[in-house]
């Protein structure tokens, strides 16, 4: 099954799309609304609410306002050699906040404040039930679907400290979506084996398959279960691969008017331009 968020005149609405084509509202306002319902998947599967062409409909980020957004950081092996690293033990986590949070079309903003935005191609987990503490198979059990998701970051912020948070979740940055997509729709099941690309003005800039995942997303909820409660549309942004701009020679950045395509297979493509940010005045 697919789902989306729907703009719609009379506001968000969660949907189920069928084919290509068509997008049935299915009556929450997003589909982290209808995560929260026990019976979403029935629910989802029996809805028969408006229908939408999808072609010409506006997307919102799929799931709007995350209760948690965890982000995994250096989690391919291509990518952790590309930055002179070893392989780790632990998932490298930090946060990301839904203030920075896009949807699948919209425009990325190039805060004024950072001269160093890269991109990072990321496969996103969706939880769909409360878990804790969660083995393996209650933690396959709790995924709702996957997602694409791009986690643009300002690198200029990223490394002023040890810390990464702060380059990481710059408001409206981070596109997510257009759909989730259940695990049973995707080759690998909880364990995905997708093909993925990056492009920047039409260049490949990363591709990768997610089944080079040093912790794959059934390991990840269940680590991550172990800190906290994961709760109905928290979502765990899985790594990126290698190609990022920081680790180029020369160094490559987004700017004004550049145009982010962020594609996964089986879980849709988005396209996103950067725009430059008004300056507000001192």
């Amino acid at each position: 099954m697919k789902l989306t968020t729907l703009r719609t005149s009379a506001g968000s609405r969660a949907a189920r799309v069928d084919g290509e084509t068509t997008a049935v509202e299915i009556g929450p306002s997003d589909v982290g609304e209808l995560l929260a319902d026990p019976g979403w998947r029935r629910r989802a599967e029996e809805a028969d609410g408006l229908r939408h062409d999808i072609s010409s409909t506006d997307l919102g980020a799929v799931v709007t306002r995350p209760g948690k957004i965890f982000c995994v950081g250096l989690n391919y092996r291509s990518h952790i050699l590309e930055m002179g690293r070893e392989l780790p033990r632990f998932p490298t986590l930090f946060a990301k906040y839904p203030e920075a949070l896009i949807g699948p079309n919209d425009e990325i903003t190039l805060d004024p404040a950072s001269s160093a935005v890269d991109w990072e191609a990321e496969l996103a987990v969706v939880v769909g039930s409360t878990v804790r503490r969660a083995s393996p198979a209650e933690a396959s059990a709790a995924i709702a679907g996957f997602a694409v998701l791009n986690d643009v970051t300002m690198r200029d912020w990223q490394y002023r400290s040890a810390e990464w948070l702060q380059g990481k979740t710059f408001e409206a940055t981070t596109p997510f979506g257009p759909y989730l997509v259940t695990p049973d729709e995707l080759p690998g099941g909880v364990h995905p084996e997708l093909e993925l690309s990056c492009a920047v003005e039409g260049e490949t800039v990363q591709s990768a398959n997610t089944r080079d995942l040093v912790f794959d997303p059934v390991e990840l909820v269940s680590y991550i279960s172990t800190i906290l409660t994961l709760h109905p549309g928290d979502v765990i942004a899985t790594g990126t691969p290698g190609g990022v701009g920081h680790a180029r020679e020369p160094k490559r950045y987004l700017y004004d008017g550049s145009v982010l395509t962020t594609s996964f297979a089986g879980l849709g493509e988005q396209r996103n331009v950067a725009r430059a940010a008004a300056r507000v005045p001192a």
